[in-house]
């Protein structure tokens, strides 16, 4: 093996696009106990990583709102990404397209501008101190229905107009998936598309929704990119559309297992089986703070439950650009950037592969 690094910071070298991150769920434990002191919010208990015990995706959003709700000025939203990226950056993290979900918010007498400002001065010191780049989308928060998300793309497009809020590309929607009409939201992605905002979206998650929601997403609201998405793997028919379509999903399988409890194990997860039928699915962290994540963890742990090999490993890195929102000269060098620093990293030898290593 000679001079290689170790198999830990092997997979923290090999260079990420990440897709699906909520900054809310990235919060530092030490920085959530200080923003609820200065907001007056008394957690549970002293340690927060103790609050994080979930039994189902609705019982882990109860978790996410309290955290939301310590985030009260642009002050905060500065704070939480500038650590969200910082704290990436050491796992393998180059770019970032970061979800941020501001209804509840909104709802409470905050600005979107100060939002998107607070949360853009966070990014540009990220990006001055790391290698990371990141830009932002804008989550509709399912659980304030669709009436809210209209709302939310407008004043997105407003913001725009006004040559503000530069950072944010796209539109998605997360929150609960149980008991809501997705289509619904045709409306608001039919007019986030008109004022030019790429658009994605959460479905095929939640325990018991199957692939219904996958197709509504592709078919009725128009969505280039589905994030999770697990249940694709239900309908094999759709599975063959995506894959040969290249659309995108961005899957979190630790999030799926701790999160949603979908799964018991990460060995059971679908995630391998996505992969070889094809499909141009993604690894991400989701809310890595709340789950016990980085980057580097999660294709470790992966890697070593489904047995992939450095050249899996590989290909998912490389295709995380694809289904990157970034145009074609900047999609062209990250590839080559991220091409010439894995044939460094790539084993001089043949081995094994996980558990043992890369």
């Amino acid at each position: 093996m000679g001079d290689e690094p170790p198999v830990a910071d092997l997979y923290d070298a090999i260079p990420k696009v990440e897709l699906h991150c909520h900054v809310e769920g990235s919060v530092r434990p030490q920085t959530l106990l200080e923003l609820a002191r200065k907001a007056g919010r008394t957690l549970a208990v002293e340690d927060p990583t103790q609050l994080y015990r979930y039994t189902s995706l609705d019982s882990f959003l109860a978790i996410f709102w309290m955290v939301q709700e310590t985030i009260v000025e642009p002050a905060d939203w500065e704070r939480i990404a500038y650590e969200s990226l910082v704290d990436a950056a050491p796992h393998g993290l180059r770019y970032r397209e970061m979800f941020f979900t501001p209804a509840r918010h909104l709802a409470v007498g905050q600005t979107l501008v100060g939002i998107i400002d607070g949360l853009t001065a966070g990014i540009e010191a990220a990006e001055a101190d790391t290698r990371v780049h990141c830009r932002l989308i804008a989550d509709m928060d399912r659980a304030y229905g669709p009436a809210a998300g209209r709302a939310l793309v407008e004043g997105l497009a407003e913001l725009r107009r006004q040559n503000g809020a530069e950072r944010v590309i796209g539109v998605g929607m997360d929150s609960t998936e149980l008991g809501v009409d997705i289509a619904s939201y045709a409306e608001p992605f039919e007019l986030a598309r008109r004022h030019g905002f790429r658009c994605t979206g959460h479905a095929g998650e939640a325990a018991g929704v199957g692939p219904r929601n996958i197709l509504i997403g592709l078919d009725v609201l128009g969505l280039e990119r589905i994030d999770h998405g697990i249940a694709v793997m239900e309908d094999p028919a759709l599975a063959r559309r995506m894959a040969a379509d290249r659309v995108p999903l961005t899957v979190c399988p630790n999030s799926n297992v701790v999160i949603a409890n979908r799964y018991p194990s990460l060995r059971e997860h679908p995630f391998g089986a996505m992969r070889q039928a094809g499909l141009l699915a993604t690894l991400n962290t989701d809310d890595p703070a709340m789950t016990d994540l980085d980057l580097g963890k999660e294709y470790r742990t992966v890697a070593e439950a489904q047995g992939l090999d450095f050249d899996d490993l590989a290909a998912v890195a490389l295709d995380g650009i694809e289904a990157s929102w970034l145009d074609d000269v900047d999609r062209r060098i990250l590839r080559q950037e991220f091409s010439e620093a894995l044939e460094g990293l790539r084993p001089r030898a043949p081995l094994d592969r996980p558990p043992h290593g890369l």
